[in-house]
């Protein structure tokens, strides 16, 4: 019996608490331009870096491919593979 009022309690308050948290979140007041421009300028930079992350990815993988290339006696022939695109530099649209 002490098992079952346990969970009788333990679901009514998180229950509660669930119905608390959708209050809150329903009430919150929209983003203002600024902060809209700031996670737009967020987002660009997290984008921008993913795609240099896997171009420096690329190119760590070339240097890679070639050393083994020249250091193993029976290396396979290489197989044509699409070259490692750059992002270019980032750059940002001051107001």
């Amino acid at each position: 019996m002490i098992f079952a009022a346990t969970l009788v309690r333990r679901c009514t308050a998180g229950l509660a608490l669930a119905s608390l948290a959708g209050v809150a979140a329903a009430k919150l007041p929209p983003l203002s331009p600024e902060a809209q421009a700031k996670a737009a300028e967020t987002a660009a930079k997290a984008a921008w870096s993913g795609k240099m992350d896997a171009y420096k990815l690329c190119q760590a993988q070339d240097r890679v491919v070639a050393h083994y290339r020249r250091t193993a006696p029976n290396a396979a022939p290489a197989v044509s593979a699409p070259a490692c695109l750059d992002p270019g530099l980032m750059i940002l649209k001051l107001p």
